[in-house]
């Protein structure tokens, strides 16, 4: 008896394990069109405040100074960082102060957060695809 219950419990454990695990993976990847806007593109010049090398996204942060004179920081999210790697980044590419420019899609709650399409390094002009779960820009978006 003591043996079928303790199978039992093994069982219900692994099935909650799976289903943990499961839906923690989905609920942390989602899909472009899910999250963003293709159809508001955002350009944004500013200050790089803080760097996120990670998976599944790499995300950094941009102090961008509007109109008025006030500061908004954005979040910007690129690809994975193997994704990156391929598109010619390192770890060492982007670093907190630097000067960029990032083309883009804006979020759909019109929140300041974005996907990055490219990154522009203001002080050498290098052109860096971000490795955007969006895909490769277009002609017309080069």
């Amino acid at each position: 008896m003591k043996t079928k219950v303790a199978k039992t419990r093994v069982a219900v454990c692994a099935v909650v394990a799976g289903f943990v695990l499961a839906t923690g993976s989905a609920i942390a990847h989602h899909s472009f069109a899910a999250e963003f806007d293709a159809n508001q593109p955002i350009n944004l010049k500013g200050t790089v405040t803080k760097i996120e090398w990670m998976n599944p996204h790499t995300y950094f942060y941009l102090d961008v100074v509007e109109p008025g004179g006030a500061v908004t920081n954005w979040g910007l999210e690129m690809g994975s960082p193997n994704g990156l790697m391929r598109a010619g980044w390192t770890r060492n590419t982007l670093h907190v102060g630097d000067v960029v420019t990032v083309e883009g899609s804006r979020a759909k709650d019109k929140t300041h957060i974005g996907n990055a399409r490219a990154v522009t390094m203001a002080a050498t002009g290098k052109r860096l695809f971000a490795a955007s779960s969006q895909g490769e820009p277009t002609q017309q978006q080069r």
